[in-house]
């Protein structure tokens, strides 16, 4: 993330969209292309059809291992960009050392797991007795490469966020090219069959690895040590916070695929299709659905500092504007796709490979009635990844899971029982049709909203010049008088205060909002963490570090929150002051200066913690509130007026 962002508040929102859109297709399509070629090469050669069927049985239990690989690398990619922010050099490197040690133990728990239940997961996913050797076959050799694959997509992720996407890009696009060119040579030239394709997408997946490994030999923002990969339980949760979306979105795609393999081998055998025939095609439609999506996907990823930053700057002109021209670039995507399948599915089709009459029929019923409302689920994808955007991660999970788990997975439970087959098919068009209201919906109440905010503009504060002495730092419970008391201590030291203010001059230096920095904690739901985590969100918090940094350089001063002590932990001029206070005091507080009653009192008062606990976790992976962090500890329960005193007296005697 760049020092200044104000760049993505004025310029040209196309072009922004197009610099930031570009490679992230680039890069999604590249990624596309492990899961097609096989497929392609497998389907024109001798195995045909039951090639194809073993390979999409196959395929969700890659995706299984790729879920933790990238959730665990984008989890520490996502790290990664919060220590960059802060200069946290130390955390940096043993949250991706411990990523990268616990992706590996992963890795081989995986190869050991898929190796004891090889046949029942093989089964479970859809093989037949016809289909199970030659998945067999596949599956082993992949199996005994899953390590490098993981390795390999878990290190992408980091190498991206340490300012090398291209690097990225090309360690991807190695393995790519590798398997594209290996493919034709070990099936078709040396007559491996299945075993050749699997050794083809192995040896790119390894060189991907190779490039990956180079590359963090000489990274830029962190180096890895031994100390690196010494178990942090603390950081490496925090990693796993940040990559739990990527995980859930994953894992419903198994889920998908799960289930519909299930479903339709179960229903294609009692049907003149049979087993393997549906298993085959329902494989290749999901990796040509992929492509598709990935293009959708890709679009509004780039999008996605555009709006968290003017988001959170509150010009929602720019964000609507943002939206509508990603939301038209996929909508443009998706009726091309959709006229495609529909009108002229069999060109597809046939790229993998020519079968009998009724696989054909299977397949083409298949494109045109799964794939139906593909400009649907385009948008219900990309609206997903905007809501998250712009922060709104709980919206961000209803749209994405009410489409595929809970419309789509019952769906193609039911409708088989009444249809045969086919009713695993109508199970999409049915989800799309669905989402796509609700999806509209919380849109439509979203833009109503945004609608009625008021935007706010920064009071003009300065940042005052101090002599150079002492700088105090305040973390404070909630109902606690912590901002009274600092105020009070600033007075009594004759030193400049900071608390609402430097709110207003992190939105002056950064073009963010002010309201919007300062409820950074006062969003609170089941998502909090998650919350945190969102585009808008960690441009704020990069600007509150960056004007705390800058206040701190001009001499004595009083902060109060925003974990200033820790973003101020180098500098060996603060103190570090937390004030608590008796439950009972802390009520009557927040009852006197809000107006609450009792109950809403004490239930503000858990909501305000538990959200700046959250925070300061997030930002110092420490405890908020625990003594071994601050230099003095006080209850101000005797009194605001007294806490000062006693505050000044333990200042002045430290200087």
């Amino acid at each position: 993330m760049e020092g200044n962002n104000k760049y993505l508040g004025k310029e040209s929102v196309s072009k922004l969209l197009l610099k930031f859109s570009i490679p992230c297709i680039l890069s999604l399509l590249i990624s596309s292309l492990y899961n097609i070629v096989d497929q392609i090469f497998i389907g024109n050669s001798e195995l045909g059809y039951l090639g194809n069927a073993a390979t999409s049985v196959v395929f969700p239990i890659t995706i299984i291992s790729v879920a933790f690989a990238w959730a665990i690398g984008d989890g520490s990619a996502a790290y990664l960009s919060l220590c960059q922010g802060r200069k946290d050099t130390k955390n940096a490197h043993t949250a991706i050392g411990n990523g990268i040690l616990i992706n590996f133990i992963i890795s081989i728990l995986f190869v050991l797991l898929g190796f004891l239940f090889m046949d029942k997961l093989l089964f479970l996913f859809g093989a037949s007795e016809v289909t199970l050797p030659i998945a067999q076959d596949y599956f082993r050799i992949i199996l005994i490469f899953i390590p490098a694959y993981m390795m390999a997509n878990g290190m992408n992720a980091i190498i991206r966020a340490d300012g090398s996407p291209g690097i990225s890009m090309a360690s991807t696009l190695i393995g790519a090219i590798t398997n594209i060119i290996l493919d034709p040579i070990f099936i078709f030239v040396f007559k491996w069959g299945i075993k050749g394709a699997a050794w083809a997408t192995v040896i790119g997946q390894v060189l991907s690895l190779i490039a990956s490994i180079i590359y963090f030999t000489k990274t830029k923002t962190f180096k890895l040590g031994w100390s690196s990969f010494k178990v942090n339980f603390g950081i490496f949760s925090n990693v796993i916070k940040l990559g739990v979306s990527t995980f859930i979105t994953q894992m419903s795609i198994v889920v998908i695929s799960l289930v519909c393999n299930i479903m339709l081998a179960k229903y294609g055998a009692i049907s003149k299709y049979g087993t393997d025939i549906p298993i085959a095609v329902i494989g290749i439609c999901m990796k040509v659905f992929t492509i598709v999506i990935n293009i959708a996907v890709g679009i509004i990823l780039g999008a996605q500092p555009i709006l968290g930053y003017n988001y959170g700057a509150k010009q929602y002109d720019r964000v609507k504007k943002t939206f509508k021209l990603a939301l038209v670039s996929t909508i443009i995507v998706g009726l091309i796709s959709m006229l495609l399948f529909e009108l002229c599915p069999s060109i597809i089709i046939k790229m993998f490979g020519t079968e009998s009459d009724l696989y054909m029929e299977f397949a083409i019923k298949t494109f045109r009635i799964f794939l139906f409302f593909i400009v649907f689920t385009c948008t219900i994808k990309i609206t997903s990844i905007f809501f998250q955007a712009v922060g709104n991660p709980v919206k961000a999970s209803v749209i994405s899971l009410s489409r595929d788990i809970v419309l789509f997975v019952p769906l193609v439970i039911i409708l088989p029982k009444f249809i045969g087959v086919e009713g695993a098919l109508y199970a999409a068009p049915i989800a799309d049709l669905v989402g796509i209201i609700i999806t509209i919906i919380l849109l439509i109440l979203f833009f109503i909203k945004l609608g009625k905010e008021k935007i706010i503009k920064s009071d003009n504060v300065k940042i005052l010049d101090s002599e150079d002495g002492i700088i105090v730092t305040i973390s404070r419970t909630h109902g606690s008088r912590g901002k009274y008391i600092g105020e009070q201590v600033a007075k009594k030291l004759g030193i400049p205060y900071y608390c609402k203010e430097l709110t207003a001059i992190a939105a002056q230096e950064s073009g963010l909002d002010k309201e919007f920095i300062s409820k950074l904690n006062q969003n609170s739901n089941i998502l909090h963490d998650l919350y945190l985590t969102t585009t808008p969100v960690k441009y704020a918090i990069e600007a509150q570090e960056k004007v705390i940094k800058k206040i701190a350089s001009k001499g004595s001063c009083v902060i109060v929150g925003r974990a200033a002590d820790y973003v101020l932990k180098d500098n060996k001029k603060v103190i570090r002051i937390f004030i608590y206070a008796k439950e009972e005091y802390r009520i009557k507080s927040v009852m006197e200066m809000y107006g609450d009653s009792e109950s809403e009192a004490k239930k503000n008062i858990n909501k305000s913690d538990k959200n700046r606990a959250s925070y300061y976790k997030l930002i110092s992976n420490n405890t908020f509130g625990d003594v071994n962090n601050y230099d003095l500890c006080i209850d101000s329960s005797i009194g605001a007026d007294i806490t000062a005193e006693i505050i000044c007296d333990f200042v002045k005697n430290k200087k």
